[in-house]
């Protein structure tokens, strides 16, 4: 069966809302029970995407509330508490606890509890007395988002920049590194898997895959471990292949900008958790849901824009003619909208009209959506040009850079400054060699437009690193070039070395391709010096000897550290459908970032580098 993360999430959470009880077939616990939900910020938007609010009524949570807002007490009604394992969080648990707010406590953390923050619940509980509310405690190992099916994020803010700070010391690489290893055993438990893991040498992919190989290892060793109600048969026999890579791996991708339906609506209107926020027809902010009960998304989602118009244009045809069909049967008006008020006629075909009305209604909302925000994406389109740019950069990548009168008419014509800015950065990293003249032209033309060049003079900077690696020994590379090197290994080199086979005639990310080549198990120069670890094999035993380990593989998990897109989504499942059998990719990352979000990001590094031009605003 394949991996579905959101029905396994989904599953967790209706359990742990029914107060860890066994749920029927219906998804509802056999005995209802009314409760309260109580949770914080994070584990808010762990449920978002996958309970709605008439969900949660059908769980029998009547009342919720943020954590850190102020509560009445609520009497002879247990409460649910998701929340992540801090200290004020426990240090709040302990206050509404011995106030009696509610008549028992159920708590549930988003991860594994440390003991010292077990012993402060306990101490603090009992000191007040209050203890005997405390009905259980959970470690529930949920602490990621799933977006879609084959979608999740670990929502590890500034992660890239954490990674890449030239003044971090061990200990902080060592805490995102903790953190991201954390984040990723949350979904391997929540999936019951223990996979093959592969990643290229060096850098944080290889620091992510050996934490996360002595985690499970350490794991697996109890009796009682979260992976054994999957049963190592059936486990061993076929399991998926976890592929890590670093945003380094292909920096292009992160920054371009993309004509597709999903990516685009990221892009441009900042769809977060599902939802989209627009300003409405009259005044104020009007909400919508881009998830898999919109079935418009879930087809066209991965189509170039001007389809997804074509598309919107031919489902509201075929409504007005639906609707128009009804009218005629049932003897109404001749007239598009269908309002249900001149329905005569037989019976059998008022039923009919009758039966066919919630229907018709719920295609007419999910057109009406999709217009709004087709309308909204064009004019932002046409004010940017957004199709020149994509068309531009998609142009220079595969022929490795483009004319300069044709660069320069870009960074003169329409555009913000973020889209210039990200211009000029797949200028540069799709050209292989840049004369000084050509660089300078650029700076000045982005200075021209006010835009702060410390992005441009980052990945300036990380490519001329390229070259050190190639001319300078080691004794005399400055301190720059050996935190490169400490931290990356040889995955720096990709930045630039990339590019070349960035692009293949089919347009294929270079992600994409080593995923393909993983999970085919074929032997492959540009995989051949991957790691492999198996968590389930004896240390002694070297896992690469095990030809089984290669695959090929039915399953794969992605995951992408520093931050990923929709672009690499897209096309990770673009890959799985056109594989004989369909096989199955889920695409996860430690932040799902926009072009605008990432080039932030890099501002943050260059400034810290003490390059480029000052006082930009750091990243929220």
């Amino acid at each position: 069966m394949a991996l579905n993360l959101r029905q396994k999430h989904t599953e967790c959470i209706t359990r742990m809302l029914n107060l860890n009880q066994p749920v029927n077939a219906g998804g509802t616990a056999n005995e209802e029970v009314y409760k309260i939900l109580i949770y914080d910020r994070f584990c808010q938007d762990i449920l978002s995407p996958l309970i709605h609010v008439k969900d949660l009524r059908k769980h029998g949570v009547t009342l919720y509330f943020l954590i850190d807002k102020d509560r009445k007490p609520v009497h002879d009604v247990p409460a649910v508490y998701f929340v992540r394992p801090t200290h004020l969080n426990v240090q709040r648990i302990i206050s509404d606890a011995s106030n009696s707010l509610y008549d028992s406590f159920h708590l549930n953390f988003s991860a594994s509890i440390p003991r010292r923050l077990l012993e402060d619940l306990a101490s603090g509980t009992i000191n007040s007395e209050s203890i005997e509310r405390i009905a259980k405690v959970h470690d529930q190992y949920l602490e990621f988002i799933t977006l879609e099916d084959n979608l999740f994020s670990l929502a590890n803010k500034n992660c890239y920049v954490q990674l890449n700070d030239p003044s971090a010391g061990d200990k902080e690489i060592d805490e995102i590194v903790e953190k991201i290893v954390s984040g990723l055993f949350c979904v391997l438990a929540t999936l019951a898997v223990v996979p093959v893991i592969r990643c290229p040498r060096g850098g944080p992919a290889e620091m992510v895959a050996s934490l996360l190989d002595q985690r499970l290892r350490d794991h697996l060793l109890a009796k009682n471990n979260l992976f054994s109600e999957g049963g190592n048969l059936t486990s061993s026999f076929q399991r998926p292949v976890l592929c890590l890579f670093d945003r380094n791996f292909e920096l292009a991708v992160a920054i371009q900008h993309d004509f597709r339906y999903r990516p685009l609506v990221h892009d441009v209107l900042g769809l977060r958790l599902n939802r989209l926020s627009m300003p409405g027809d009259k005044g104020g902010m009007k909400s919508y849901e881009l998830d898999r009960s919109d079935p418009f998304w879930m087809a066209n989602g991965s189509l170039e824009f001007p389809e997804v118009a074509v598309e919107i244009e031919s489902q509201l045809n075929k409504y007005k003619k639906d609707v128009e069909e009804v009218n005629k049967r049932t003897g109404g008006s001749g007239g598009a909208e269908f309002d249900g008020t001149d329905l005569v006629g037989n019976t059998k075909h008022l039923m009919n009209a009758v039966n066919s009305l919630p229907e018709l209604t719920e295609r007419k909302q999910v057109i009406d959506k999709h217009t709004n925000i087709a309308t909204s994406l064009l004019s932002e389109i046409k004010e940017r040009s957004l199709d020149s740019y994509a068309k531009t950069e998609r142009d220079m990548l595969v022929r490795g850079g483009i004319d300069r009168n044709e660069l320069l008419g870009v960074l003169k014509g329409k555009g913000s400054k973020a889209d210039k800015l990200r211009f000029t950065i797949i200028y540069l990293i799709s050209t292989e060699s840049m004369p000084q003249s050509e660089v300078e032209m650029i700076e000045a033309a982005l200075r021209e437009s006010e835009v702060d060049t410390s992005a441009f003079q980052y990945v300036k900077k990380i490519k001329s690193l390229n070259v050190s690696f190639a001319s300078a020994n080691s004794a005399s590379t400055s301190n720059i070039v050996d935190w490169a090197e400490k931290l990356y290994g040889q995955s720096i080199s990709a930045v630039t070395a990339g590019v070349k086979n960035l692009l293949s005639g089919d347009h294929q990310l270079a992600l994409t391709r080593a995923v393909e080549a993983l999970m085919e198990g074929k032997p492959n120069p540009e995989i051949e010096s991957y790691l492999l670890l198996d968590p389930r094999a004896p240390k002694s035993s070297s896992a690469s000897s095990s030809s089984h380990l290669k695959g090929p593989f039915k399953e794969a998990i992605v995951f992408m550290i520093g931050g990923g897109n929709y672009v690499e989504y897209g096309s990770l499942q673009e890959l799985a459908n056109r594989q004989q059998p369909v096989k199955h990719v889920i695409y996860g990352t430690t932040e799902i970032l926009t072009g605008g979000e990432f080039i932030e990001q890099l501002a943050v590094l260059g400034q810290k580098m003490g390059l480029g031009s000052s006082g930009a605003a750091p990243p929220h």
